[in-house]
C-alpha cells in the first residue's frame, strides 16, 4: 500500500456564500469530486471547477489547511472573491495523489490522476462480511491503491493483500469517523503500478453497504439512466386546443408545426409507451417562447453552387431553438400547468424530464436583445468576412444564422442574466437537469458561474446536465468537470460505430475510440451514447444504403425520398448500434423513432412525426429487441457499474466483458454477420 507523506501549509479558502458555510466535513460527504487528470507533468487548473461552492463574498472567508503530499507542487495560485482560484500542479513522480483540504470540522479530497498510460484490467471480484476483494484481470506488478467514500479518503489501514494476489477492503470500518454516509454514496477505488494507472472502480452504496441488486437503484443514480431524446412538436399531439400553424406560402409543411405538444408527452407517459420501453430519463427539445412569424431560407443548389434567386423554404421555430424569451413557456407547446403535470406524472412512473436550454443565441427580435443591441458577438469578424458558421475557426463568437445573433457571454452581465434565466425552470419546476446546446460555442465562465449557483442553491437536489459538443475528447472533457457539466454526448465513438457497422471501418476502431472515452472521461462516466438526434441523417437509411454516409443529407432530404434501402441490413445494424449503446460505459440515448428505425436525412427530413401505431413488422421487431436490451441493461449491475475489459478487437469482431463483484457480462458483435450475443456469467 502507498504511504503519503504528508506536509501542510495555510491557505485562505472562501467557503460559503448566501450566508451559509460549506465546512469541509459537507463536502466530505457530498457528491463525489471528479478527479484532476493529469495531461502531463503540469496542468492547470481552476479549483472551482472541481469544486464549485469554494466561492462568496469576502464576509464568509474562512482559515483552512490544504494538504499536499511532497511529490506536489502547486505553484502560482490566484483568486479573489468570488474565488476563481488558479494553480499549476506539478507532479513530479506521475503517481496517485490527493489535494486534501481540511478544518476543524474534517477534511475532504480531490483525486489527482496521473498521466500514464490507462489499463483496463481492475475488476471487483466478491462481496461478503462486509469485505470488498479485487483483483487484476491480467499479472500486476506492486499495485498501489487509493479508495473514497463520496470525497473522504479511506484509509490505507483497512486494505488487506490476500494470499491469491487478491486485496480486500474492509468496508464496515469506513465510516467509523463518524460522518454521515446515509443513502446512496459512491466507493470509488483509483490503482497504478509503476507503469500503468488502471480503470478506477465505481461502486454504489446504500447505507454503507455495497449494492448487489439493480432493483436498489432509482432514477437519481445517473448511471443507471437510459435518456430519451424528444422533438415536441414532433412527438405527439395531446391538446389539440394550442394547435397553431404558419399556412404561410413560404413555409413547407416539413418545416411548419405539426401540433406536438407537452400534453402529448404527459399522454404517452401515461399510457406506459416508456415503461414498455424502459427509458428512465426524457431529455425534451427547448420549451422558451419561439417568434411567431418565418425566419432562415433554404437555397436551391443547382450542380455545386447555390442559386439565391429560388429557395425552398422559409421555417418556423417548432424545433424551440429560437429563443425570443428565455423564461417564457411557448403557447404553442402548453401551459405552466401542463408542465407541471408532465414532471409529477412522470416521476410518479419513475422517470425524470431534463430540459434542452439554449444559452448561446437568441432571436434577433428578442426584446432582451431590443433593449441591450450591444449583447451579442459582432457579426462581422476583423477581417471583414462574416461570422457565420465558422464552427471551430471562431468558435466562441461565430453565428448560427443571420437571425440568431451569438451572445456576448464574456461580458459578465450577459453572463449573469443567462445563467439566471437557466435557475427560473429549476426554481419553477421541478426539472431534473438541463441538455445544453452548443457547449463549445460557450465559453468557460459561463459554465462555472452556472455550476456555482446551482451548487450553492440547491447543494443537495440531484441536477444532471449533459452538453452538446463536437470535437476532440480533449475538447470535450474540457466541460466535464464537477463544477460545470456531468457529462456530454460521446458523438466520436457515435460517428466510428456508425461507420464501422456498415463497413467503412474497423470494429477494432470502435474499440479504440471507446478506450480513448474511457481514458479521457473515466471507467464510469455517464458521457451519452446515442442512436442519433435531430442534427444527424438517420440512421437506418445509412445502415440500409438508402444515402450515403459521407453525405451532409440535407440536399437529399429536400430532393429525395428516403428510404430504408437494404431492409435486412439496415434493422441488423440499427439493431447493433443499439447492442453497443446498451453495453458500453456510460448513457445510452436514443433519437425518438430510432427505436423502430425510422428513415431520413438531416434536417428537417430526420424530424418526422414520431409514429406509435402505424409501423412495419420489421419496425414492431426492432422496438421490441431494443426494448429487450433496455430491461436488460437496467435490471444488470455489470451493465451499469460494471469494469470494462476489452478481450478481443479485429475489423469484424470485437468481444468484451462488464464485470461486477464477480460476475461478467460478456458482450460478441460481430459486424460481418451482423450478429451479437450478450452472456451472462454469474
Amino acid at each position: 500500500m502507498k504511504k503519503s507523506i504528508l506536509i501542510v501549509f495555510s491557505v485562505l479558502l472562501l467557503l460559503g456564500c448566501n450566508k451559509s458555510h460549506y465546512a469541509a466535513q459537507q463536502i466530505a460527504v457530498a457528491q463525489p469530486i471528479m478527479p484532476i487528470r493529469m495531461a502531463g507533468d503540469t496542468m492547470h487548473i481552476v479549483l472551482t471547477d472541481y469544486v464549485p461552492v469554494l466561492y462568496g463574498d469576502t464576509s464568509y472567508w474562512q482559515s483552512m489547511h490544504w494538504v499536499t503530499d511532497p511529490a506536489i507542487e502547486c505553484l502560482n495560485t490566484s483568486g479573489t472573491a468570488p474565488v476563481l482560484r488558479e494553480m499549476d500542479i506539478v507532479n513530479r513522480d506521475r503517481s496517485l495523489h490527493n489535494l486534501t483540504f481540511y478544518d476543524n470540522s474534517g477534511s475532504f479530497a480531490i483525486p489527482i490522476l496521473p498521466a500514464k498510460p490507462v489499463r483496463q484490467a481492475l475488476i471487483s471480484l466478491g462481496y461478503e462480511e462486509d469485505k470488498l476483494r479485487v483483483g487484476f484481470y491480467d499479472a500486476v506488478n506492486n499495485p498501489s491503491f487509493e479508495a473514497y467514500i463520496q470525497n473522504e479518503i479511506v484509509n490505507h489501514d483497512l486494505w488487506h493483500a490476500e494470499e491469491d494476489g487478491t486485496w480486500t477492503l474492509n468496508i464496515s470500518r469506513i465510516t467509523e469517523d463518524g460522518l454521515d454516509f446515509s443513502g446512496r454514496t459512491y466507493l470509488r477505488i483509483f490503482a497504478e503500478d509503476e507503469t500503468f494507472l488502471y480503470n478506477d472502480l465505481l461502486l454504489p452504496l446504500q447505507d454503507g453497504k455495497i449494492v448487489t441488486d439493480a432493483k436498489q437503484l432509482n432514477r437519481h443514480d445517473p448511471q443507471a439512466q437510459v435518456l430519451y431524446s424528444i422533438l415536441i412538436d414532433r412527438f405527439y399531439n395531446g391538446n389539440t386546443a394550442n394547435d397553431w400553424k404558419m399556412n404561410s406560402p413560404e413555409v413547407l409543411d416539413i418545416v411548419d408545426y405539426q401540433g406536438g405538444d407537452l400534453a402529448g408527452i404527459t399522454a404517452k407517459i401515461s399510457e406506459g409507451y416508456f415503461d414498455q420501453l424502459g427509458v428512465n430519463t426524457l431529455w425534451i427539445s427547448p420549451i422558451t417562447q419561439n417568434p411567431w412569424d418565418a425566419w432562415g431560407l433554404y437555397p436551391f443548389k443547382n450542380g455545386n453552387k447555390y442559386d439565391s434567386t429560388k429557395t425552398y423554404t422559409k421555417f418556423s421555430g417548432y424545433h424551440g431553438y429560437w429563443p425570443i424569451y428565455a423564461t417564457k413557456l411557448d403557447d404553442r407547446f402548453g401551459t405552466p400547468a401542463e408542465l407541471h403535470t408532465l414532471l409529477d406524472t412522470a416521476h410518479a412512473h419513475g422517470i425524470n424530464v431534463v430540459l434542452d436550454y439554449v444559452a448561446n443565441h437568441m432571436h434577433i427580435n428578442s426584446p432582451t436583445l431590443q433593449a441591450h443591441p450591444d449583447w451579442h458577438t459582432d457579426s462581422i469578424l476583423p477581417d471583414g468576412r462574416r461570422n457565420f458558421e465558422l464552427w471551430d475557426e471562431a468558435r466562441l463568437t461565430t453565428w448560427f444564422d443571420k437571425h440568431i445573433p451569438t451572445l456576448d457571454l464574456e461580458r459578465e452581465e450577459v453572463c449573469e442574466a443567462m445563467t439566471d434565466s437557466a435557475l427560473y425552470w429549476l426554481a419553477n419546476y421541478d426539472l431534473d437537469g438541463y441538455r445544453h446546446d452548443a457547449c463549445k460555442h460557450i465559453p468557460e465562465g459561463y459554465w462555472r458561474m452556472l455550476g456555482q449557483k446551482i451548487a450553492t442553491r440547491w447543494p443537495g437536489r440531484p441536477i444532471w446536465m449533459i452538453g452538446e459538443t463536437y470535437g476532440s475528447p480533449e475538447l470535450i472533457g474540457s466541460y466535464v468537470k464537477s463544477g460545470m457539466l456531468n457529462a456530454q454526448f460521446d458523438f466520436n465513438v457515435y460517428f466510428t460505430a456508425r461507420e464501422a457497422l456498415c463497413g467503412f471501418k474497423g470494429m477494432d476502431e470502435v474499440m479504440t475510440n471507446e478506450l480513448t472515452s474511457l481514458r479521457t472521461y473515466g471507467a464510469h462516466h455517464t458521457m451519452g451514447n446515442i442512436s442519433g438526434n435531430h442534427d444527424q441523417i438517420r440512421f437506418a437509411s445509412i445502415a440500409g444504403g438508402a444515402i450515403d454516409i459521407n453525405t451532409q443529407g440535407k440536399e437529399e432530404g429536400w430532393t429525395q425520398e428516403i428510404g430504408i434501402g437494404d431492409a435486412e441490413k439496415a434493422y441488423k445494424r440499427a439493431l447493433l448500434l443499439e447492442v453497443l449503446n446498451m453495453t458500453l460505459p456510460g448513457v445510452p440515448c436514443i433519437y425518438q423513432g430510432d427505436e423502430y428505425g425510422e428513415v431520413g436525412g438531416n434536417d428537417p427530413d430526420n424530424r418526422h412525426l414520431m409514429r406509435f401505431e402505424t409501423l412495419s413488422l420489421d419496425e414492431r421487431n426492432l422496438r421490441e429487441k431494443v426494448a429487450e436490451l433496455i430491461h436488460l441493461r437496467r435490471n444488470s449491475m455489470p451493465l451499469l457499474y460494471g469494469d470494462f475489459i476489452p478481450l478481443i478487437d479485429r475489423p469484424d469482431e470485437i468481444i468484451y466483458q462488464r464485470v461486477y463483484l464477480g460476475e461478467k457480462v460478456t458482450v460478441i458483435i460481430n459486424r460481418k454477420d451482423m450478429t451479437y450475443q450478450i452472456i451472462n456469467d454469474k
